[in-house]
């Protein structure tokens, strides 16, 4: 971990270059929501990983422009997209969210479509991460305890403190992660191994 001033390409770039330098191979996968600055510096530094939007992120902007009376609806239309057993049956349950939205919500249609080769990359790789890679869940639980205890001081503290105490919040938080569900297939993905809807390709 490391402080930045704010959610910049520059900022981004920094911690990547420095990951990096340290010996990180390039990932096969980066996982994020909307941010801008985070996907221009990963293609930068990494540009032969592939990329993945988070789906509750991007539920929430398709929400955002629906009718909150709709948005059960909307939701489980949705989530026929990205709980899908395989890309086709995904595409299909896309074109269904815009008959049954798009006429009366086009921005809606247009703020899924926009981001669709990315919200479907899960599909290129095992299916039982599917449940790990389709969000950033796993990293915003982690940081809302940090957001909870740093909202409530009333002094900043130094840089020192404030990176100390983080620390140890994010330390004790990583106590309650769920276990990667398949870990053996995190070096078959690493090996090369390519995947088509969540299972092996032949060679």
């Amino acid at each position: 971990m490391d402080e930045g001033l704010r959610e910049s390409s520059e900022t981004w770039g920094a911690i990547l270059r420095a990951l990096k330098e340290r010996g990180l191979q390039s990932p096969k996968l980066f996982i994020g929501d909307g941010s801008l600055g985070f996907w221009k510096a990963a293609r930068e530094v990494f540009p032969e990983a592939a990329s993945q939007r988070c789906w509750v992120h991007k539920t929430r902007n398709i929400l955002g422009n629906i009718h909150k009376t709709l948005h059960g609806k909307a939701k489980e239309a949705l989530a026929l997209i990205y709980q899908a057993p395989d890309r086709q049956t995904a595409m299909g349950a896309v074109a269904a969210f815009g008959r049954q939205f798009g006429a009366k919500y086009p921005k809606a249609q247009e703020c899924l479509e926009k981001d669709l080769d990315v919200l479907l990359t899960f599909f290129d790789f095992p299916a039982e991460h599917w449940i790990h890679i389709r969000s950033t869940n796993a990293i915003e639980s982690t940081f809302s305890t940090v957001r909870l205890r740093t909202s409530k001081m009333k002094g900043c503290g130094s840089p020192e403190t404030i990176m100390t105490m983080v620390y140890k919040l994010l330390e004790k938080a990583s106590g309650r992660w769920r276990k990667l569900r398949g870990p053996e297939l995190v070096a078959v993905v690493l090996n090369g191994q390519a995947f088509k809807d969540g299972i092996p390709k032949a060679a």
